[in-house]
């Protein structure tokens, strides 16, 4: 029987969401059913609203208003957010999607199997790129990333495609973000996104990581060769925040020392009782 990888099956499940942005504005001009509306920004099946976490703390910092539905529809992903820490990035993101197909494409066209680091910045770039778009919200007074954001513009552009027939000059910025992520390894996603840096942030005590079990590891380091973070799980990297639990590591280690593991709460010793006096 053949064994799924993880990264089939997140392929699988990026297809799925792909196909999910596709089939809602399918449905709504065609058909006329309205089950299924938006797209990741925010998304709504049926009565069910989802917002993306930092477009939602963009609307919040913009009218310094809690809103009850927002906030609701902001619950799920903060919450996947807290327990997988950047799922969001690797296992449904459209960009992601459309990064993996394009890498599969260009390996079966060329005799380069991976893809190269042309330009390499410093980690905490991602950090900065967050910090750089709250500020400009907050001096504009206007959420940016709602306008600006490759994951959503892709919802977007499809849309205007199918309802339309046209495709806006935004969608320079998905052309743009797509040839650096295959110029150089994920380069969009590693430095420049402030989505990811936020689900980062969230993630920071996520309950499932990937660990190195070392009973048998061998320093071989394949791993960290094939993390598209530019990580080594290899020496523990893979708990950390920069992590997006792809699983690629897992997949590529010889030995099988990189498992998912869920992190459980750490138990506290019990309180002594006071004696009285």
């Amino acid at each position: 029987m053949m064994r799924w990888s993880w990264g089939n099956k997140r392929l699988l499940v990026l297809a799925g969401a792909f196909a999910l942005l596709l089939l809602a504005p399918l449905l709504n001009y065609y058909y006329d059913i309205n089950f299924i509306q938006g797209w990741y920004q925010s998304i709504g099946i049926g009565d069910f609203w989802i917002v993306s976490p930092l477009e939602g703390l963009e609307s919040l910092l913009v009218t310094r208003e809690p809103f009850g539905p927002l906030l609701a529809a902001l619950f799920f992903p903060v919450l996947l957010a807290l327990l997988l820490g950047r799922v969001f990035c690797s296992w449904i993101c459209p960009i992601t999607f459309l990064t993996e197909v394009s890498e599969r494409l260009k390996k079966l066209l060329s005799k380069k199997t991976a893809t190269p680091e042309r330009w390499t910045l410093f980690r905490q770039m991602l950090w900065f790129a967050l910090g750089l778009e709250l500020f400009l919200t907050l001096v504009l007074g206007a959420p940016i990333f709602v306008f600006m954001s490759p994951p959503g513009l892709i919802g977007r552009e499809l849309m205007m495609l199918i309802f339309f027939r046209t495709l806006p000059l935004e969608g320079l910025i998905i052309i743009l973000v797509l040839i650096l992520n295959l110029t150089s390894k994920r380069f969009y996603c590693r430095y420049l996104c402030p989505l990811g840096a936020f689900l980062a942030l969230l993630g920071m005590k996520r309950r499932v990581r990937i660990e190195n079990i070392l009973q048998n590891c061998k320093g071989c380091r394949t791993c960290d060769r094939a993390c598209p973070m530019g990580l080594s799980p290899s020496v523990g990297e893979g708990t950390t925040v920069y992590c997006w639990n792809c699983g690629t590591c897992i997949d590529n280690c010889p030995y099988g020392q990189l498992v998912f593991k869920v992190k459980k709460e750490e138990s506290r010793p019990p309180i002594p009782m006071q004696k009285r006096s």
